[in-house]
């Protein structure tokens, strides 16, 4: 009789300890990102942070210049800014140009970054403003994407809208706006009152493509990639042996 009383104090212990380690550890917070429509208060700190963009920026003569290949599951971080394209998982690799230029010591942000990627199927560009002394806002990214259908020249002659708009806040969640499409039996979101903060991003992007010369350096530096592929891949040509002639010795020539 006391054994199983003594087992029943035990179990009873035992339950109360794992209920007070259960509670001892902290909670989950989450935060859910509202892309699709977000409150008024974020609309406004979108628009704000957009405004303070500068369209003539002062540029210090400090610049870089890269280029590379990346496996599409090992993508660089300034290709991460959104994830509304849908890259291709069948294609293994993803073309990519960077730019960055730095501004002048008295400007918000400390430098822009601009990236150009190209897969089989997508062209994303992502265009990311760093700020300078981070109190709040630490940086905005502005994203767009379009079918690979056409070539990067023609994407980048074009005015291709903003897809994503993206605050990094200091200390606090993200403020994300996306443009958001339909799924199967559900009509896509009514998204025409954040058009005007789309179009603010776009021309924000049109802008600093001829700031920064996208246009003419993108399509150049992936025509470099696509000719380092190609001198690997091609085969070396064989040597060829010249014949040679024998000399005609003096006895012969008289």
């Amino acid at each position: 009789m006391l054994r199983n009383i003594f087992v029943i104090w035990f179990s009873v212990g035992l339950a109360l300890l794992a209920s007070a380690q259960q509670s001892a550890q902290p909670p989950v917070k989450l935060n859910m990102l509202n892309v699709c429509s977000p409150s008024p208060e974020e609309q406004q700190e979108i628009a704000s942070a957009l405004a303070r963009i500068p369209k003539q920026p002062l540029f210090s003569p400090d610049f870089e210049v890269d280029r590379g290949r990346s496996t599409l599951d090992q993508s660089p971080d300034f290709l991460k800014a959104g994830a509304s394209a849908q890259f291709s998982s069948d294609s293994g690799t993803a073309d990519w140009v960077r730019i960055r230029r730095e501004f002048s010591v008295q400007a918000l942000f400390s430098t822009v970054q601009y990236s150009f990627s190209r897969d089989p199927k997508n062209m994303v560009e992502t265009l990311i403003f760093h700020v300078r002394d981070p109190k709040d806002l630490m940086q905005v990214a502005i994203e767009d994407n379009a079918s690979a259908v056409t070539t990067p020249a023609n994407m980048l002659s074009t005015s291709t809208p903003a897809s994503r708009i993206k605050l990094e806040r200091f200390g606090k969640s993200s403020v994300v706006l996306g443009r958001c499409a339909g799924t199967e039996g559900s009509p896509a979101p009514d998204q025409s009152a954040y058009e005007p903060l789309f179009q603010s991003a776009t021309a924000i992007v049109t802008n600093y493509r001829n700031l920064l010369a996208a246009r003419t350096t993108v399509p150049a530096e992936l025509t470099r990639i696509s000719s380092v592929e190609a001198s690997k891949t091609k085969p070396a040509a064989k040597a060829t042996k010249k014949k040679t002639v024998p000399e005609k010795s003096a006895s012969q020539n008289e």
